[in-house]
């Protein structure tokens, strides 16, 4: 895959004949994504499968298969109260697909969260740094890491962070709404990361399914840092609408049940050394996730 692959939007997925890429949580955000760019994979909704079911996953799953995991439990906040869901869709499922995948001989490449960090450093994470999640959802996501390694050592898992496609609810979509609807906004300034486009990350995770010599955690977002005030900005800016009329403030403006990490930027230095395309930052690729969310 040439580096120009994920600045663009544009894949090769061009696999082996007897490989099916199949595709949990593919009504998500991600799994959309992914669809879009191949859609030759085998596309499995909530509705489809229920990857805590090892009887329906084992009925499904081929030798030579992989597996790319955008299924989870996503509700930060919720999860704090909902904590038995929240570990069934974040660890029993992944645990489900390692165990079915590792007994038949397919591959399972798992997506992951910053959330496993404590969210306290001042540079960027690496892959081998100590975990130490602060909330449920993130326990929850830890969890699944470690039940995948146990059940699938040849299975890879991806961590990201910050992820939008600026439709359908996320933050770069809610920006959007609200520059609509309001004179001005208030967006915390305190909490620092990646911001991260789904069209760029499935291209990325697509890319990997080509490379299963890859190292077994990457972490994999667009480059550069951003407070979610500085993404509101651009968001902003990119809409021709004027950047002050979003206020910054800290996060105990914004009180919530789970806490914010103040600082989870990923660095891409396994990714990049494994010759994985690395992505273009974070500004580049929102102008284009905003110019085809406004087609």
């Amino acid at each position: 895959m040439t580096a120009p692959a994920c600045q663009t939007g544009r894949v090769n997925t061009d696999f082996a004949p007897k490989t099916r890429l199949l595709v949990t949580g593919a009504g998500g955000l991600l799994g959309r994504e992914i669809m879009r760019l191949a859609p030759h994979a085998v596309a499995l909704t909530r509705a489809d499968l229920d990857i805590t079911d090892r009887g329906a996953v084992d009925a499904l799953v081929r030798p030579g298969d992989v597996v790319l995991n955008c299924a989870a439990y996503t509700a930060v906040d919720a999860a704090e109260s909902d904590v038995d869901n929240a570990f069934a869709g974040n660890t029993t499922g992944p645990a489900v697909l390692a165990a079915a995948t590792a007994h038949v001989g397919a591959r399972l490449i798992h997506v992951s969260t910053d959330y496993v960090f404590a969210g306290d450093a001042d540079t960027p994470y690496e892959p081998a740094d100590p975990v130490a999640p602060a909330t449920v959802y993130g326990r929850s996501k830890l969890a699944g890491e470690e039940a995948v390694r146990a059940a699938a050592p040849n299975a890879q898992i991806v961590r990201t962070a910050w992820v939008y496609s600026g439709v359908n609810g996320d933050f770069v979509a809610t920006m959007r709404k609200l520059e609509r609807e309001r004179d001005t906004i208030s967006v915390v300034a305190d909490q620092h990361g990646s911001p991260t486009s789904a069209a760029d990350l499935a291209a990325a995770l697509i890319e990997l399914t080509t490379r299963p010599d890859a190292p077994s955690t990457l972490h994999t977002t667009n480059a550069g840092t951003a407070t979610w005030y500085d993404l509101a900005v651009a968001v902003f800016e990119e809409l021709g609408a004027d950047p002050t009329r979003v206020q910054p403030c800290d996060s105990s403006a914004f009180p919530r049940p789970a806490p914010r990490p103040a600082y989870s930027v990923l660095a891409p230095t396994v990714w990049n050394a494994a010759g994985l395309t690395p992505l273009r930052h974070w500004r580049s690729a929102l102008t284009d996730a905003l110019s085809a969310a406004t087609r």
